[in-house]
């Protein structure tokens, strides 16, 4: 398997890191058969693809050997937003050149330099993604990588740009959606969530993204909860029993 190097950025802060982990443990909830995860949001820009990078992160901290696959073969941005590069500036071979019998399996799966993280990119932009997506070769590549992965989690092109995600849908175990606070309205999501409930994919839940949370500092603009009420409680209570112990340190 060919190595990739990408750089995604800083590791999250302490906060953020904690909501990953809630993340996590509630994928693990969702039971063992829950392995193939796909992401979609409403629009473009709703952090669909940095929330999928930090899952990879925290489920590869818990010794999982997780793969992205990005699977948005109209308008993908993975390789320039990661700078994923190739010993000797060799071509990054993605979905579409296998989709379309150009490449093997084995030749868009890549390891990166992120231990524990594997990647396959979208390639080349194709007139014709959901076609293409509807092939049976797209099926196989997934269980292929089930094979060797213990989580493999599809980036989507946005169901209100495209219908891409519910096809993607049927070769899933689950889905879920990103929302960004504050950045569609609820008719928009309430509609791509019926087109996912159409397709016969199991929606494990929402994550609620970019929160604006004031006083919350960097936690408050990035997974201030997943499913809500369960982190918001934990939120909640963490920050009474902050406001106790000072007054008793007083």
């Amino acid at each position: 398997m060919e190595l990739v190097n990408i750089n995604p950025g800083k590791e999250p802060g302490y906060e953020m890191r904690e909501s990953l982990r809630t993340f996590r443990t509630n994928i693990s909830f969702c039971g063992v058969d829950v392995r193939v995860i796909m992401f979609t949001s409403s629009v473009p820009d709703e952090g669909k693809t940095t929330v999928v990078f930090n899952l990879a992160r925290a489920l590869r901290d818990s010794g999982k050997k997780v793969l992205i696959v990005d699977s948005d073969m109209r308008k993908s941005v993975m390789i320039q937003r990661y700078h994923a590069t190739r010993p000797n500036n060799q071509e990054i071979s993605g979905l579409s050149h296998y989709l379309s019998g150009q490449k093997a399996a084995a030749d868009v799966l890549y390891q990166t330099n992120e231990t524990g993280i594997f990647m396959t990119f979208a390639g080349p932009s194709v007139s014709n993604p959901t076609e293409m997506l509807e092939r049976k070769e797209f099926e196989k590549f997934i269980d292929i990588g089930k094979k060797y992965f213990d989580y493999i989690l599809i980036d989507c092109a946005p169901l209100g740009a495209a219908i891409d995600a519910a096809v993607v849908a049927r070769v899933c175990d689950g889905a879920i959606m990103v929302v960004e606070q504050g950045g569609v309205g609820a008719r928009m999501i309430l509609e791509n969530k019926k087109q996912l409930e159409a397709s016969g994919v199991r929606i494990l839940g929402a994550v609620l993204n970019k929160v604006r949370t004031e006083g919350s500092g960097y936690y408050g603009h990035y997974y201030k909860r997943y499913y809500g009420k369960y982190y918001g409680k934990y939120y909640t209570n963490e920050k009474k029993d902050k406001k106790k112990s000072k007054k008793k340190s007083k």
